[in-house]
Order: structure tokens, then sequence, then C-alpha cells
């Protein structure tokens, strides 16, 4: 039968709405509608939602909302107004993989707790590193964490932290005042990443740790990059940076093995002499991966606190004025240049002001686990294989968890947050081993701003 070139082009253009139409269920079709065929023997079934392109997914739609609108947390707010609240889940297709949403504090929890189910799934372990924190699971997570918050977030530790970050903060607010006008984000990266060389591994200003500073900027770049790894891309760049940060603190590690002064009580330091209940250390590579991961979260989280931390007591001075308040009777009665942990542990609306800041901050706007085995939580299926992504920015900024989020209010503290909504450091047993760390920085940082300067 021959056809017209008439009815070619209708047949043509009669199609294009049906590929259309493929195209746009593609991913629903390919991973969700294999396990809604596959029924679960207790009735579950898949999270609301739609997945988007072949290979995209939503990240066109992810993007509009992040980087165009500027309004996140829409992304979330589209999807409740679209598929209803249910219980906090919704199934998309993101950075290359069929994903759970979850967005609620329940699931959260749910997820956080269940360590064996859900399993990190970022930054990826050769960034930083098959030994680190981040990367183990199970009993050998448990005996890491025990040591890497013996070291950090212990009353003693944070005794010694509070003191050895106050002589760069109280100099860097003088020169910022000298300046008179500055980048608060790249000021703060730099005094913050000047501590944490003094912090982790007792080094000080100089053409080094420049060299560690530029290392790891180009490692947290490749941390978000997708794990594309060839030469050029920003994963292949970060592998390369890593590789030299490694050796950089090798070199410092074999130092202090043969140093005869003693211990510098810095964080390398404390994981090389700690020991465990059996009287065992952390080997070299343990310690070296753990100063990299820890650095890695303590970086940019503490950089990211002072930097909005200035931002909202100069947009709300009757915050800044209750905070000078509290901070000069700490330092009329203090006998010294500096505070300790103590004197922090008592500045009430100090915390206030930290909390508070942390939560608008969202340091960790969303955590990646992946899923080892089929779960569900109240009726839904969350499928083996696929990523979750704990949404944690939205309970902080639900109006169903905090009235007014967006406005920055310390006084809301005054009473605490209802149960589950406050997951500034993630939850469960991975809950950041640092989080008191940036709490030292950030309350030490607010007491000399306050006191000396507007």
């Amino acid at each position: 039968m021959d056809i017209s070139n008439g009815e070619l082009v209708a047949l043509v253009w009669g199609g294009l709405p049906l590929l259309g139409l493929l195209l746009w269920w593609w991913n629903d079709l390919w991973y969700a509608l294999p396990l809604k065929l596959r029924h679960s023997p207790t009735g579950a079934k898949l999270p609301p939602g739609h997945m988007g392109l072949p290979f995209l997914g939503e990240i066109l739609t992810f993007l509009w909302y992040f980087k165009i609108l500027r309004r996140p947390d829409d992304f979330i707010n589209a999807k409740r107004a679209k598929y209803g609240d249910g219980v906090g889940m919704y199934r998309t297709h993101l950075f290359g993989s069929p994903t759970i949403i979850t967005c609620f504090p329940g699931v959260n929890k749910f997820v956080f707790q269940s360590d064996e189910t859900f399993i990190p799934d970022w930054p990826n372990v050769d960034i930083v590193g098959s030994s680190s924190i981040v990367s183990v699971h199970g009993k050998s997570h448990t005996r890491l964490r025990r040591f890497v918050e013996n070291v950090i977030n212990r009353p003693d530790p944070l005794r010694r932290i509070a003191q050895r970050v106050q002589p760069r903060m109280v100099a860097a607010l003088e020169s910022w005042a000298h300046k008179g006008r500055f980048k608060a984000y790249d000021e703060a990266k730099k005094v913050t990443f000047e501590n944490i060389g003094n912090l982790f591994v007792s080094l000080e200003p100089g053409p080094l740790l420049d060299t560690i500073d530029n290392l790891f900027d180009g490692l947290v770049k490749g941390i978000r990059a997708h794990p594309l790894n060839i030469p050029g891309s920003a994963y292949h760049h970060a592998r390369q940076c890593r590789k030299k940060l490694e050796d950089i603190f090798r070199v410092e590690l074999e130092k202090k093995k043969t140093q005869k002064e003693g211990v510098t009580n810095d964080l390398m330091d404390g994981l090389m002499q700690i020991k465990d209940d059996e009287g065992n250390r952390l080997n070299d590579q343990e310690v070296l991966d753990n100063i990299v991961s820890i650095v890695i979260a303590g970086y940019s989280s503490t950089s990211l606190s002072k930097m909005w931390a200035l931002y909202y007591l100069a947009k709300y001075p009757n915050v800044l004025q209750k905070l000078r308040e509290e901070n000069m009777v700490v330092s009329k009665n203090k006998t010294g240049e500096f505070i300790t942990s103590d004197d922090v542990s008592k500045m009430k609306y100090t915390n206030k002001v930290v909390e508070e800041t942390i939560r608008l901050a969202n340091i960790a706007a969303f955590v990646f686990r992946l899923t080892t085995k089929e779960a569900e939580y109240k009726g839904y299926r969350i499928p083996k294989d696929w990523r979750v992504i704990v949404w944690i920015r939205y309970l902080h900024t639900n109006p169903e968890n905090f009235d007014d989020p967006m406005c920055f209010n310390p006084d809301r503290w005054n009473e605490p947050s209802k149960p589950g909504t406050y997951q500034v450091f993630g939850g469960g047993s991975r809950i950041c081993a640092g989080n008191m760390l940036v709490r030292i920085q950030l309350a030490t940082f607010l007491h000399h701003l306050s006191i000396g300067y507007k």
C-alpha cells in the first residue's frame, strides 16, 4: 500500500503527541510500573509522584525551583498540592536515579533510624575515603564515631577548641572593621579555614594552608558533581585534590610520629593517640580519611553559619542588641580576653541565636541514602536500590513546624521545637559527630562580634 507525502506528514504529526506522552511517562513505565505489577504481599504501594523524562527525570524542575525561582521549598509544596500530604513521601527521579523524597518528621526519623536498610549514598567513598566515618557501616561506624566524638565533642576537647579559635576570630573582626566593606562569605571561609588548619593539624596561615584550602575547595565542588571520572570533570579534579591532600596530611602524620616536643592536642594527635576499650588505636589510613571527611563537614557548616549570622544580625538589629546585652555582662565578669566553653553554656540568648542561625542556614539541605532492601512505611513501599533523599530543609521552613519560619526569631527557642522537626545535623546514629564543634565556634564568634562591633 502506497502512502502519500501528505499521509506521511499527518502520520508524523499525529504520532508526536504520542511520542511526547511516552517520553513524559517513560521513567514511570520503566521503574514504577513493574513494581506496581509485582504486588507487595502486604498491599503496600509506591508513594505518589512523577518520575519525569528519560535520564533527566525531574532535574529540570528541581533546578527551576532552586536556581531560577530561588524558592527550593516550593519543589515540595508543588508535590503536596498535586498529590496530597500522605505521610510526606513522593517518588521522583533525580540525579540519575529513581528516588523517594521524604520531608515529614515521622518518615525522616524512620529513615535515619534504619541504618542497615538505608546506607549513606553521598558523598562518594573515593572522595572522603573508604575508612572515614561517612563511609563505614554497622560496628565499624560505631567504633569510628566513638573515636571522633571523643576528640571533638566531649567537654575537655570543647574547652581547648573554644580557646584556640578565638584569637583568629578577634583578629578577623578587627580587620573587617578596618576594611569597612567586605564579602562576608569569603571572609568567613578564610577565618574558618585558618582555625580548622590549627585545630586539626596545628598549621599556621601560610602557603601550605593556602594550598590545602584550594584543594579542599576542589574536593567540595567534586562531591556535589556527577561522578563522571574523565579529565576536565569536577569529579575527576576532586579525586586528584583528594590524593594531594592525603599526601600532605600523610607527611604531617609522619612528622607527628617522630616529634619530640609531645602532642599538640590537635585533631590529628587526638585520632592518633586515643584508644578504644580494647586498647586499639586507629591505623594511619583511618586517621587520614577521617581528617579529610571531618574537615569537609566542619569547613562548610561553620563558614555558612558565620555568614548567615552576619546577615541576620544586620537585618534584625533588635536581636543584635539583646545579644550585646547578654555578652557584655559575660565580658565584664570574665578574667581573660577570651570566654570559655563553660561561659558559652550559660549564655542562654546567645545559644538561641546559634540555634536559629543554624535552622535558617540549613547547612545540610538534604541527606542521601541508598535502600539496601525493600522497606515499607505506613502502607508505602521504598524499593530496593532506589535512592532516598531526606529533605531536611523542608522541616525548618514549613510553617506547620515553625511559626513564620522565614523570620529570624531566636525567642522561638524559649520553647522546644516540635518532636522531629529540628534535624539540622541529621538524625539517628549518624547525626553529625561535630555538631558541638560548629555550635561552639559560632557562639564564640557571636560573642566577640556583639561586644565590639555593629
